[in-house]
């Protein structure tokens, strides 16, 4: 009978054990939904996020396909990958992102038409290897244009036109790129009309990064306050937000949406990621004794960070109509080799595993 007795209390005791356990757990660890964060959303703004076509096959996919409804081409559109020669496109990795997105009921923004980085060489130079001239740089940014806008035309809803054109110089106005040094403002302006006329019925955007930095907003601002006023077709600003948990401060980023909204422009938030380390625009090597673990600190920061402008972007949602991150999860981010080479970042709110992180949970409360 003793022994009896003292097997009742251990099942019992056990039975309390895992009981307590479960409990603990559920209240510890957020429950798993079929929802993702386009649902989450859906009385705001589409979810989007920036996607390679290796990202199309296998769990990155389902991840896509659950947490998102638009995506955007993060590489394979630019005029380098898409036209490395004059006469040859290359057409199969852009086409395979728009066959997933059209297969899956997903929109695209197209990504980018004229940019000063990864163009090729040969837009710039003739068979002497000298600049052209003006007339030669807009014919060949003309067909370009045409030729990928008209590919894709009716497929997608929206193309960063112009990207990056504000010099990082507080002192200058525009960048002294080739496309400025050749052709002055009106590669901008062409641009945008190209585009246009390529496809009458796409948003046209202009898309740069530390929009919210008050001497580069209102840089920013002048652009499109000129475009504006010369009735070029320009129907929104990107803003990449390309940010860090240490900017931009409340201030900074209702001041930026308030001022380009005022224009009467669309704004997207086109490729957003919340670095765990300060901005820095020149690559270097990773200094000695410099970690680049994810520690409870810099979690709780970026928690606190994608709460609040996440916050301010529901509050705006009359102005604000999409909203795009930059990679799908902390498995691999652009910021992992830049600026500083081989430094681990965890920009995202999905871990290396694919899995949901804390923020992620604080993004869609409320």
């Amino acid at each position: 009978m003793y022994l009896y007795k003292t097997y009742n209390i251990l099942i019992i005791s056990a039975l309390l054990a895992c009981s307590l356990q479960n409990l603990y757990s559920q209240s510890s660890t957020p429950k798993t939904s079929s929802k993702g964060l386009k649902d989450y959303y859906k009385n705001y703004f589409p979810i989007g996020v920036a996607v390679s076509p290796r990202a199309l096959q296998g769990p990155e996919s389902g991840l896509i396909l659950q947490q998102f409804n638009s995506i955007t081409p993060e590489n394979a559109m630019k005029m380098g990958p898409i036209h490395p020669e004059e006469n040859r496109y290359f057409w199969d990795d852009a086409d395979a992102i728009v066959n997933f997105a059209q297969t899956n009921k997903l929109r695209i923004r197209g990504h980018n038409l004229c940019w000063h980085e990864q163009t090729p060489k040969w837009i710039f130079t003739d068979a002497q290897g000298k600049n052209v001239t003006k007339e030669v740089l807009l014919k060949r940014l003309k067909d370009h244009i045409n030729a990928v806008v008209s590919r894709y035309k009716g497929k997608i809803y929206a193309w960063d036109v112009v990207n990056e054109a504000i010099d990082d110089d507080s002192t200058k106005f525009l960048r002294n790129s080739l496309w400025y040094q050749i052709c002055g403002e009106d590669f901008i302006v062409k641009a945008f009309e190209y585009a246009h006329q390529a496809d009458p019925n796409a948003l046209l955007f202009y898309n740069d990064y530390n929009t919210e930095r008050p001497e580069k907003t209102e840089r920013v601002y002048q652009l499109l306050k000129k475009l504006k006023e010369a009735k070029v077709p320009v129907h929104g600003v990107g803003l990449q937000a390309h940010w860090s948990i240490y900017e931009p401060s409340e201030k900074e980023l209702r001041n930026a949406i308030e001022k380009f909204s005022s224009l009467g422009l669309q704004i997207h938030f086109t490729e957003v990621d919340m670095s765990v380390y300060r901005w820095e625009k020149n690559r270097r090597e990773r200094k000695e004794g410099e970690s680049d673990a994810f520690t409870p600190e810099l979690e709780q920061k970026q928690l606190e960070q994608y709460k609040k402008v996440f916050s301010i972007f529901r509050e705006y949602k009359k102005a604000i109509t999409s909203v795009t991150f930059w990679n799908i999860s902390d498995k691999s981010t652009w910021l992992d080799n830049y600026p500083v080479r081989g430094r681990k970042n965890y920009p995202l709110l999905f871990d290396q595993n694919l899995q949901p992180k804390k923020v992620y949970w604080e993004v869609i409360k409320f």
